[in-house]
């Protein structure tokens, strides 16, 4: 069986598993993935889907998009805006509305700069989809300061 080109993913693996003191088979009760098929994985013999990979990062405690992007399914600038989402998402110490008028303000910065918002950028950040009042790129300095200004400082 040839070796698949799939960025070094197999090797990263391997160092993850050793890292956390698990053998192939017990990385494979944790996944619910056969030992044999794993095996192949490391050697870089098969090209895992994306649903193996998240049980095995899952099981591994690391992030299934770091295994997405060595992968090739996920694109690295893909992954970084996805993490840099999930951060505002989990802080704690700001509210709903202000995580939402975050992410907008991020959006419209990654627009000026060239990027195309991703899939999940029209979203609330409790989830709910709505319409944007400007949905254009904006201009300048002030990027998003119509956002900031609506926002009471003290909510």
């Amino acid at each position: 069986m040839a070796s698949l080109n799939v960025g070094n993913l197999g090797e990263y693996l391997r160092e993850q598993r050793r890292a956390a003191q698990l053998s192939l088979r017990q990385l494979a009760d944790a996944t619910g993935v056969s030992n044999p098929y794993l095996s192949q994985i490391e050697r870089g013999l098969r090209k895992p889907s994306a649903d193996v990979l998240q049980q095995v990062a899952k099981a591994l405690r690391i992030s299934a998009e770091t295994l997405y992007v060595r992968a090739g399914i996920l694109d690295e600038r893909e992954r970084e805006e996805l993490e840099t989402r999930a951060v505002i998402l989990a802080d704690p110490s700001i509210n709903e509305r202000q995580k939402n008028v975050l992410l907008q303000i991020y959006d419209s910065f990654r627009r000026e700069n060239g990027f195309v918002p991703g899939p999940d950028a029209d979203a609330d950040a409790d989830g709910d989809a709505g319409p944007r009042k400007d949905a254009g790129p904006r201009k300048g300095d002030d990027a998003g300061a119509d956002a900031a200004e609506d926002q009471d400082p003290h909510s």
